[in-house]
């Protein structure tokens, strides 16, 4: 790799060309005034980066000593707490504060709604997802379970009366009128600024006219109606003309939902960036969504059809005047946590650059494009969601990060928002004292069920083998820790100004189940959550039409909190005495998900997809996953439920049946032909093998290092 030397720093060409040459051209920053600020950043903060990494380890060392000492003695909370205390995991609560931050966004303050996730590195989904604020209600019934039977991809009048009928009592329940159902209207038309429903030549109004926000098109003869409920705009499609529109009473030809209100951009768990060119790929593609030109082509049914961003959709208002609603969803970047490290840069000694230093830079850099156009934040805010802080003193070492990068980029101070991921348990039992450390830049705080679950599993990997992995869902820690989440959040006053958010849905063909199950989320007071499509985005904006989440959250104010002594309460088997059937079952369960996961993200670059699980359901499997499976299975090598030999076993057929579910792919490459010389296998193998090693558990350093390999060796 080419490198130039720049203020002690050796810098890939290629990123420094980028940057140069394509990030800073158009923002007002000198290139030598950039990389004079970059290098002393680096330079003072890469060893502190260092340390808090050395302290995880520490911490981690007399945590599984205590354990170690305490084998076959009854626990006793209270002295565990004690432990915790004395090596500073579980710190003392402060006084009571609120938030301070300013110039957030409506969709992160006042509006809730479905998020988005979506890798970085593929710009096609990166435009999708971009564009989800808005979504054909109609499609996205017709095309998913949620309207059982057959799912036609032609038109099929009885399919498409179901959708209408679905979509008709969604529109009674949210959007009533006086006297009449909306089944029974035969035309929708504009009189003194009100709406007005026809059943023949009787007139009809909303029980709410407030509702009614405006139009398109003639009063007499609209072609589009906005209304809005709960802070959510529905755009009611009129249009005989079209196949749906000449079968239906009223015209009606389509329902457009705001959908994903906010996206978060991944640069984190679902990509695999592992050096230089991947990084600039990443880079490259969020600097296009912030410039607004970001394209991407691509063959579909013969066709070549070309993605780019939605523009602002238009409307008259009730009384003539001109609206204009946001055409995409607003946009946050995950950066990497404070893990890993990238060989696109190196320090003065030799030690590559910290990625998540450079990910704050390099994103916000870009994010400066915005700043003139404002087609994202409207408020010249940069929001970055950071994952995998370990406590307090680590969300203040990105408070201090985010400073240095707005001071050398000539930016407002608390210009850089920040979401704090709460999936490491040093996080949760501190999470009060964390958000205080960025109380003037915080806007997000989620829950994340999978890594904090394999951080739950590593922490305590000396006190025994955990219970089952579908059993985790169950535990005691788990609903705490969810509660304490949106407790301490709005303790810290949250609501109205800041996301409360929950975790992911992670089966995609299963949209029946998640318009059955999700709508939890917003009942338990979070102001957004997490879907894996925009198809999952339209479907799941429909329960912030039936929950008034801020009525919750206000409700939720005055329960008694979450206990830190529950959340504390460690997921082990006390005795467990399990079959070797039911053994091997769950076994073969988390070995399919690691290899199905693993050899699409080392042989082809691939860090988030749908994978089939032992039963053929898709999942979409991230390194969330991937850590608590391999954890688990790890967790259960260390204290005997299972031998080496066995497990290696259960590998090697796991990887027989992925390679069969694999078969129609034409870029795979199997793993069972030759055991010994896939390195997917063998990555597979040394993050179960060597995963008690892994620092927190983590799957990113193994994960690089093959992937590496296995750029190298093409």
């Amino acid at each position: 790799m080419d490198k130039i030397e720049k203020n002690g720093l050796k810098i890939s060409s290629s990123l420094y060309n980028f940057i140069n040459e394509e990030a800073i051209p158009g923002t007002n920053i000198k290139s030598d005034e950039f990389w004079n600020e970059f290098s002393n950043t680096v330079n003072e903060l890469a060893p502190v980066n260092k340390e808090l990494l050395k302290k995880r380890e520490n911490i981690q060392e007399k945590i599984d000593n205590w354990h170690k000492l305490n084998i076959g003695k009854e626990f006793k909370k209270e002295e565990y707490k004690n432990f915790l205390k004395s090596i500073s995991y579980l710190i003392e609560e402060k006084d009571n504060f609120k938030i301070e931050t300013d110039n957030i966004d409506q969709e992160i303050s006042s509006i809730a709604g479905p998020q988005l996730v979506v890798p970085v590195d593929n710009a096609r989904y990166a435009l999708n997802a971009a564009n989800a604020r808005w979504g054909s209600l109609y499609d996205a019934l017709y095309g998913t379970d949620v309207i059982p039977g057959e799912k036609y991809k032609e038109y099929n009048l009885d399919r498409a009366n179901k959708v209408v009928n679905y979509v008709r009592n969604f529109l009674d329940e949210s959007f009533p009128l006086n006297g009449i159902s909306w089944t029974q209207i035969s035309k929708i038309i504009i009189e003194n600024e009100k709406l007005v429903f026809l059943k023949s030549s009787q007139k009809y109004h909303l029980e709410d006219e407030n509702k009614f926000i405006g139009y398109n098109g003639e009063k007499d003869n609209p072609n589009s109606i906005l209304i809005k409920n709960n802070n959510l705009h529905v755009d009611i499609q009129i249009d005989s003309k079209t196949v749906v529109g000449k079968n239906d009473k009223a015209s009606i030809s389509d329902v457009i939902v705001e959908s994903a209100l906010s996206t978060i951009i991944d640069n984190e768990d679902s990509v695999a960036a592992v050096d230089a060119e991947d990084k600039i790929n990443c880079y490259r593609n969020w600097l296009g969504l912030m410039k607004g030109d970001l394209q991407a082509s691509f063959e579909k049914n013969g066709k070549n059809i070309l993605r780019k961003l939605n523009s602002d959709r238009s409307y008259v208002s009730k009384s003539g005047k001109k609206i204009l609603l946001h055409g995409r969803a607003l946009l946050l970047n995950r950066n990497v946590g404070h893990l890993m490290t990238n060989s696109a840069i190196t320090l003065k000694d030799g030690s590559e650059i910290p990625e998540g230093i450079l990910d704050a830079f390099i994103s916000t850099l870009c994010a400066l494009h915005d700043f003139k156009i404002k087609k994202n934040s409207r408020t010249n805010s940069v929001y970055i969601v950071k994952p995998k802080m370990h406590g307090p003193e680590e969300v203040a070492f990105t408070n201090i990060l985010f400073e240095k990068v707005e001071k050398a980029l000539r930016i407002k101070k608390y210009s850089i928002k920040v979401g704090i991921m709460d999936e490491e348990r040093r996080t949760t039992v501190n999470l009060k004292e964390c958000i205080r450390e960025v109380k003037n830049r915080i806007v997000f705080i989620n829950t994340g069920f999978l890594d904090r679950t394999g951080d739950e599993m590593h922490t305590s990997f000396e006190a025994g083998p955990m219970i089952f992995k579908g059993e985790m869902k169950k535990s005691k820690w788990l609903n705490a820790y969810e509660n304490w989440n949106v407790d301490i959040g709005l303790k810290c006053g949250f609501a109205g100004k800041a996301q409360i958010g929950k975790g992911m849905w992670a089966m995609p063909d299963q949209m029946a189940k998640m318009m059955d199950q999700k709508i939890g989320h917003p009942k338990s007071g979070a102001n957004c959550a997490w879907v894996p499509s925009p198809t999952a985005a339209t479907l799941h904006s429909l329960h912030y039409h039936k929950i008034k989440v801020f009525d919750v959250q206000n409700k939720i104010k005055s329960r008694e909190l979450a206990k830190v002594d529950d959340i504390l309460e460690i997921p082990k088997a006390d005795r467990p005495n399990w079959s070797i059937e039911n053994i091997n079952r769950e076994l073969e369960n988390n070995a399919q998900g690691i290899l199905g996961y693993v050899v699409r993200w080392i042989d082809q670059g691939v860090g988030c997809s749908k994978v089939p699980d032992v039963n053929n359901v898709g999942l979409m499997e991230d390194r969330a996953t991937l850590r608590i499976s391999s954890q688990h299975i790890a967790n259960w090598l260390h204290h005997g439920v299972c031998e080496k030999e066995q497990v290696m076993k259960v590998m090697k057929k796991m990887a027989k049946i992925v390679d069969d579910q694999n078969s129609k792919d034409p870029n795979y490459k199997k793993m069972s032909d030759n055991f010994d010389g896939s390195i997917a296998f063998s990555a597979a193998c040394d993050l179960v093998f060597k995963g008690r090693v892994q620092p927190s558990g983590y799957t990113e350093p193994l994960l690089h290092e093959k992937r590496l390999e296995k750029k190298n060796s093409n």
